[in-house]
């Protein structure tokens, strides 16, 4: 009887937890193995390498977008423009559009949030595995609809949101933090020993330098990237 090869796979993911998560749920589906773990985006880019020279390069790349050194983004496109051939799939907690224009651009088959079933992913996995891309239903409506209402097209890997380090003021900074912790303006203003209304108006500043919606965004963004 005639036996699939295993999907060997590569789990690109900063968090412990849910990278040794990851490696239980897929090395319990029979036909797949994990072959290799990184923790950054750098790391997830040289264990590919290193996994090449080897002749036993992944199948399957899952990777995490918001990792320190180099983002899910950048090792994408890094990892494309040296191996076109390596299938990757974005697992990440945001389902934001730029997030996805950007992974899309890099080169990554798929996207899914990280809270699909071990089910769906399953399904994912093998689906990317035979060369079919696939974007969650909610995340590819999203997309439709945000196409439909603006006309834009996907932004270059160049253009995803750096970290805000780089892109914000000190204060700014300070108070990202604090928007993270979940403090008011008036509290913030407090804290810092400023109006409410420059506070607001930094907040407004935040939002639009990362190219956020709300507040409730800019904290989860600030936990992300574990500015607490």
């Amino acid at each position: 009887m005639f036996m699939a090869a295993e999907i060997s796979i590569l789990i690109c993911e900063d968090q412990t937890l849910m990278r040794q998560g990851l490696r239980t749920i897929l090395e319990l589906e029979p036909g797949m193995k994990v072959i290799g773990e990184a923790a950054d985006g750098e790391e997830a880019v040289k264990r590919y390498q290193e996994l090449h020279a080897e002749h036993h390069e992944p199948d399957i790349i899952l990777m995490d977008i918001e990792m320190p050194h180099m983002n899910g983004v950048q090792a994408t496109a890094a990892l494309i423009k040296s191996s076109p051939e390596a299938h990757i799939i974005i697992l990440t907690t945001f389902d934001y559009e730029d997030y996805v224009f950007d992974a899309i651009k890099a080169g990554a088959m798929g996207y899914l949030l990280k809270d699909v079933p071990a089910t769906e992913l399953m399904a994912t996995i093998h689906k990317v595995h035979a060369g079919e891309p696939f974007i969650q239903p909610k995340i590819a409506n999203k997309l439709l609809i945000e196409f439909g209402r603006q006309g834009r097209s996907p932004k270059a890997p160049s253009t995803l949101r750096t970290s805000p380090e780089e892109e914000l003021s000190p204060r700014e900074i300070e108070i990202l933090k604090l928007l993270a912790e979940g403090a008011s303006n008036r509290k913030i203003a407090e804290r810092l020993v400023l109006a409410e209304g420059t506070v607001k108006n930094h907040v407004s500043n935040i939002l639009s330098k990362l190219q956020l919606e709300n507040r409730t965004q800019a904290a989860h963004l600030a936990r992300e990237r574990k500015l607490l």
